[in-house]
């Protein structure tokens, strides 16, 4: 039998909305039918049920699986769905079911996916969501890389090497990527395994059909404008992968697109390349242990204000520059709130009443704002006068920029603030968020309603009056509306025309013509009323979406503002120095502190250290490198230092953190920010390194040591001179031979071949020698106290070697069983014997405690050798060498 014109309804819906789950509105409640009602009920947690259970197969629609949740749980219930890696479809009654003949309209009205969501409720109001699209061409071309945030509209494109595609990807920190069908199986393995990938149609990934309607998004003729040219090498890649993006968005939000006005192309080259091991070894957004923002880089430098100024942070921390003049820009702008402690103080308390208008925006745009949103559209309006003033007549060419792109938008505020009440809610379908005196025929709507009390007592003492009946009262229920009650001692004084409409045990309930007449004007003023509040509502919505563009170009500078703003705050209260940046290859830093554990550990107890290491083999620049005029001060007097530091010393002493800090502070100053130390020249680098531990790979088979030889491996391939790399126990996942001569090869190639700033920890001592050889090569260890037994690391960097590990001191700390650690120190005190004795016989590694690492595994020469050695086989008889077979045999 055919299907009920209901589940016919559902069945069109679902063929829209293909493999995402269809959350199908049903009244009050979501309904999901068939294997979507299985599949939410495991993935939610709701109850299955059955629809038309009494029916057999064949009758009707007959028993279909069934579940379902009340409508105003949806945006908890899809933020489960997306975390669950599926999607949704959101199929709405377009029509009032009042109005409607027959069966209510439904559509799909939008798609969420991880990478689409708009819903502030599903999104980290300080977190950026990004959706990406990839486009791969031939093997040796770069790839397009495309990707956008669906709920503010800032839209990028970039032509990426192919071989740092799941680097970018890693750094954007995409939710979900698009890939053409046919090249899923191209895309890097780790991509797949850290983001959600949706395949695509391969003419989705068109260039001609993108760059068309792209133009067409933005208004233009062509995307020339917007830097992106397919004559250039991956441009036409690039292009190909943001139509995928466009389209992709077109499909699944089912709304306006105004504000994704524009795109903007990303070079490579602007930005300081940090590869995706370096990015989470370094923590730089999120913690290695457990993802979480606290305890990361940005999550100690954020002072932001507002969300739109913490997501514009992030992406300062994702891309450092590599423009030493756009890098002093940020810095003198920062420098100026520094310096001008008030000023700074009053934009922090402005934009702290400021709501995050890029996504009001975006939902204003998209047809999903609310009465609530742009009421907050109008009170950030309120606050830019004060914030242009506060910056006007300011030095930094950064903050002139922002001032000029502050648009006040005062026809937009003044037709705002008169028509919005103080306090709106959340759904227009409510009423009352339009102000007393804005709309004269509301104002009459409201009176009508507000006046039925004060009409009930006149029409009331009126019919007492005129009928006698001194305890006839006029009341008003849901059910029947206005009506006379009379009570049965008075039935005889009704009058003929009342007409009885409801008996009571007492009393008697009664209309007239007036009561009826009136209630009908009283009941469609309401409706009225409500109609014209979604008038003026949808006007209002018009007028933001109209000023869409300049309101953005303002959300945009006061995130900017926000986020110079609290770095000031940031430098301010941490005592932070302002870099000093220039374009030679050196990092010059005196007392620079570990950005983050300078904040998580105890106030004063962590021990600065100062870094000297000097690609440039001695060239200097004069001053900052900058623009002139800057204010940055001029580079103190430090000879040339090393190109490599070789860091020794024991476990837990310090050598990472002193490694990790002077990559982060090298980050820091290229984002724009100040820097924890006293002084620090920064030379700007193309790329970043860290090698700082190493985990299997199990998914890839993929062993520690492998693990640790890949990425090293990366490093020696692609870094250049003006390259930072910091590099911690390389070679230390193999046998102690392999790593030393590992290690020695790597140091001799960074310092012979590539020529970069390098800081190398190890545990291998024997590396210390290369420090006369190699003129680039410095020793450096962190100093350690011995007292009565007992070892202090004293954290601080000393310009020698170590020459104990004093692994033994570590593993006591650790709580190792003291028998343990005993029975450690007498095999330790042989070792260093022995090693004594023998050093003379190992050419090329220098003797003492460094040598204990080989003699561990190494054989010893024995007299037999010797003899072994001197024998003369040709004048041996048989029964001699039976004698010395037994001779020896005893002594061995």
């Amino acid at each position: 039998m055919p299907l009920s014109p209901m589940m016919q309804q559902y069945q069109r819906a679902k063929e829209a909305a293909g493999e995402a789950l269809l959350l199908f509105r049903m009244g009050d409640f979501y309904e999901l039918f068939h294997q979507d009602a299985k599949d939410a009920a495991r993935l939610l947690g709701i109850t299955l049920t059955t629809r038309d259970k009494h029916k057999q197969p064949g009758e009707g629609d007959g028993p279909v699986p069934m579940a379902g949740f009340p409508h105003h749980q949806l945006d908890p219930y899809l933020a489960k769905i997306i975390r669950a890696g599926r999607r949704a479809a959101v199929c709405e009654q377009v029509e009032d079911p009042k109005q409607a003949k027959g069966l209510v309209r439904r559509e799909v009205t939008r798609v969420v996916t991880a990478g689409t969501v708009t819903d502030d409720a599903l999104l980290d109001p300080a977190a950026s969501n990004y959706l990406a699209a990839v486009c791969l061409g031939e093997d040796s071309a770069p790839a397009g890389l495309a990707w956008v945030e669906a709920s503010t509209g800032r839209f990028y494109a970039s032509a990426v090497p192919r071989p740092q595609l799941a680097d970018e990807l890693t750094r954007i920190g995409a939710a979900e990527c698009l890939v053409a069908e046919t090249l899923e199986q191209a895309l890097p393995a780790e991509v797949g395994e850290r983001l959600a990938v949706t395949t695509r149609p391969a003419w989705a990934f068109g260039a001609e059909s993108a760059e068309a309607a792209l133009a067409a998004q933005f208004g233009a003729k062509s995307l020339e404008g917007f830097g992106l040219d397919r004559s250039r090498p991956g441009h036409t890649q690039a292009i190909a992968a943001a139509g995928a993006v466009l389209d992709y968005l077109q499909e699944t939000q089912k709304a306006s697109l105004a504000h994704v006005e524009r795109i903007s192309l990303v070079e490579p080259s602007s930005c300081l390349q940090i590869d995706a091991a370096t990015w989470r070894s370094l923590e730089v957004t999120s913690t290695l242990r457990d993802g979480r923002r606290e305890g990361s880089l940005l999550g100690v430098m954020d002072r932001t204000a507002t969300p739109m100024g913490a997501r514009l942070l992030a992406e300062w921390l994702r891309r450092p520059l590599t423009d030493p003049a756009a890098i002093t820009a940020r810095l003198d702008a920062v420098g100026e709130l520094v310096d001008h402690g008030a000023l700074s103080a009053d934009v922090r308390e402005e934009l702290r009443g400021v709501y995050d208008l890029q996504r009001l925006v975006a939902r204003v745009t998209t047809g999903r704002a609310s009465p609530r949103d742009l009421s907050f559209v109008a009170r950030t309006l309120a606050r830019l006068p004060k914030l242009k003033a506060k910056l006007t007549g300011r030095a930094s060419d950064r903050l002139v920029a922002i001032e000029g792109r502050i648009d006040l938008c005062p026809d937009v505020r003044s037709r705002l603030e008169a028509a919005l009440a103080d306090d709106c809610p959340q759904s227009p379908g409510a009423g009352g968020f339009i102000r007393p005196g804005y709309d004269g025929t509301l104002d009459e709507c409201r009176e009508l309603m507000a006046g039925g009390k004060q009409w009930m007592a006149r029409y009331q003492a009126e019919e007492q009056e005129r009928t006698g009946i001194p305890s006839i009262k006029v009341g008003f229920n849901k059910v029947f509306g206005y009506y006379l009650e009379v009570t049965h001692a008075h039935r005889d004084k009704v009058p003929d025309e009342y007409l009885r409409k409801q008996t009571l045990k007492n009393a008697e309930r009664y209309i007239t013509p007036e009561l009826k007449e009136y209630e009908e004007k009283v009941l469609s003023a309401e409706d009225r009323a409500i109609q014209i509040e979604l008038r003026i509502f949808a006007e209002l919505r018009d007028l933001v979406a109209a000023a869409g563009s300049r309101l953005l170009a303002a959300a945009d500078a006061l995130a900017e503002l926000d986020v110079l703003a609290g770095l000031a705050e940031l430098a301010r209260s941490r005592n932070y120095a302002r870099p000093n940046v220039v374009d030679d290859p050196v990092v010059n830093i005196q007392a620079g502190r570990h950005p983050v554990l300078d904040v998580t550990e105890p106030e004063g107890s962590f021990v600065a250290n100062d870094v000297a290491c000097d690609a440039a083999k001695g060239a200097r620049s004069e001053g900052p490198g900058t623009r002139e005029g800057s204010e940055a001060e001029s580079p103190w007097p430090l000879a040339p230092g090393p190109s490599l530091l070789l860091i020794t010393g024991p476990n837990m002493a310090g050598k990472s953190t002193y490694i990790r800090q002077t990559a982060l502070i090298t980050l820091m100053a290229q984002a724009g920010s100040f820097v924890p130390a006293e002084r620090a020249t920064i030379g700007v680098a193309d790329k970043l390194f860290a090698r700082v531990g190493a985990s299997d790979d199990v998914s890839r088979g993929q062993s520690t040591f492998m693990v640790e030889m890949v990425e090293t491996a990366r490093i020696l391939n692609t870094a250049t001179r003006r390259s930072l790399v910091i590099l911690d126990e390389v070679g230390r996942g193999t046998s102690t031979y392999d790593g030393l001569s590992l290690a020695w090869a790597i140091v001799e190639h960074l310092h012979n071949s590539i020529g970069c700033r390098t800081l190398f920890a190890t545990h291998y001592h024997e590396l210390t020698s290369l420090a006369g050889p190699l003129p680039g090569v410095a020793n450096r260890s962190v100093a350690v106290q011995e007292h009565e037994g007992r070892v202090v690391f004293l954290h601080r960097i000393v310009e020698r070697p170590a020459d104990k590990s004093y692994g033994i001191h570590v593993a006591e700390l650790a709580g190792v069983p003291k028998a343990v650690n005993q029975r450690a120190a007498e095999v330790l005190a042989d070792l260093e014997t022995k090693a004594d004795s023998d050093a003379p016989r190992q050419p090329g590694i220098a003797a003492g405690g460094g040598s204990l690492q080989l003699t561990l595994f190494e054989t010893a020469d024995h007299p037999v050798v010797e003899e072994l050695r001197t024998l003369d086989l040709n004048n041996l008889t048989p029964l001699d060498a039976h004698r010395l077979l037994a001779e020896w045999r005893e002594r061995v």
